[in-house]
């Protein structure tokens, strides 16, 4: 099933279904289960849990819901304080507001966009002198690429602060064999329409903590208690994954390596077309782990005599969708007073970075017309 267009926009990651969905979705609506329980949520998160390689997962309707209830079952609340990459989409930071604890936000690392390791041990010495509670550490695995979590965890251990990490963008990648989702207390996955995966709409909480997946479980269930009338003594969320949905996702998830394999050989084009042209280098570029979710660059424009902002221009006038880096979180208005321990390299992948078309979905005349859009802008230079 032909998703885009050739001659139409050529989006960033579009949806990439098929007759494989289709099949999935019209068993799943033939055997009645169409609400948020059923056989195919069921299975679905077992058969994530074990392509993360955690003991346990729930689905719920998004990954913001599950960042949520994720930090909710660490027991976030007011007064505390969450660290937060400053380059992300603005939902993990939202997710901590939620609880009502505050997030403070920590810069990253220039060539990979990640969360910064060297900032962390002196943040939380800071923060504990200061006599705050940090209730979590909240790293996310940028455009498909882990987190340097090796470096990341010591640290957060030896300061007695859980880890929460957030996968949204990496599923089916890996560090240093270790897949996305599987580092500290919970992983949170995505299945938002643009994602490796999609369920349209829907997330996931990973991991090896049962009671942790127990209460965000009983938390998206509107926490009802376990009585044959309605019983509350929390308040609860409705957050539960429909099975119909489900049952996209596990078609999704069959076909996950083919996917992750098309959007690499994608970003293998991407990086032999950039190769001899000066200034711009590939974000991420030596991490052999990556799920190649998006494809970013990065211009030097002192070198390359060009910015960013310019291929982007050139390229929505062939109507082909990019999109500037994350807007850092400490430039954003609604969180502009919040604590941030900052060095630049943030805001600098906002001025110079730019995310190209890396779906899975696009055909070979669609790369070939955005390679070919690239190819003029710089003969042109």
């Amino acid at each position: 099933m032909e998703v885009l267009n050739p001659s139409g926009r050529i989006h960033l990651s579009a949806p990439d279904i098929g007759p494989l969905e289709e099949s999935y979705l019209l068993r799943a609506v033939r055997s009645g289960w169409v609400a948020p329980v059923g056989p195919e949520i069921d299975s679905f998160e077992r058969e994530i849990a074990e392509r993360v390689g955690t003991a346990y997962a729930v689905a719920v309707s998004s990954g913001t819901a599950a960042l949520h209830l994720a930090l909710l079952a660490l027991g976030a609340r007011p007064g505390q304080v969450v660290i937060v990459p400053t380059l992300t989409f603005v939902a993990t930071a939202n997710a901590v507001v939620y609880t009502g604890a505050e997030p403070v936000f920590v810069d990253c690392e220039p060539a990979t966009g990640n969360i910064d390791p060297a900032l962390l041990t002196d943040l939380l010495r800071e923060l504990r002198a200061a006599g705050r509670t940090v209730a979590a550490v909240l790293p996310v695995d940028m455009f498909g690429s882990c987190a340097s979590y090796p470096e990341i965890l010591p640290v957060c251990a030896a300061a007695g602060v859980p880890v929460i990490e957030d996968a949204a963008e990496a599923l089916g990648a890996v560090r240093d064999g270790r897949p996305a989702g599987s580092f500290g207390r919970a992983g949170v996955l995505s299945f938002n329409g643009n994602k490796i995966i999609t369920t349209s709409g829907g997330g996931m909480v990973v991991s090896d903590d049962a009671e942790l997946i127990d209460r965000c479980r009983y938390l998206s269930t509107q926490a009802r208690q376990p009585v044959a009338h309605y019983e509350h003594t929390d308040v609860g969320y409705n957050y539960r994954l429909s099975n119909l949905l489900a049952a996209l996702g596990r078609a999704q998830l069959r076909r996950l390596d083919a996917m992750i394999a098309r959007r690499r050989r994608l970003r293998g084009r991407y990086a032999k077309l950039f190769a001899a042209v000066p200034g711009v280098r590939l974000l991420a570029d030596a991490d052999p782990g990556t799920n190649c979710w998006l494809t970013t660059i990065t211009v030097d424009p002192a070198q390359a005599g060009w910015h960013a902002s310019d291929l982007a221009s050139h390229l929505g006038r062939q109507d082909i969708e990019t999109r500037p880096v994350w807007k850092p979180m400490h430039l954003q208005p609604v969180f502009g007073t919040a604590r941030a321990s900052l060095t630049g390299a943030a805001q600098r992948l906002f001025d110079t970075g730019l995310t190209l078309p890396s779906g899975s979905a696009l055909t070979e005349p669609q790369v070939t017309r955005v390679l070919g859009a690239i190819e003029r802008f710089l003969e042109r230079g």
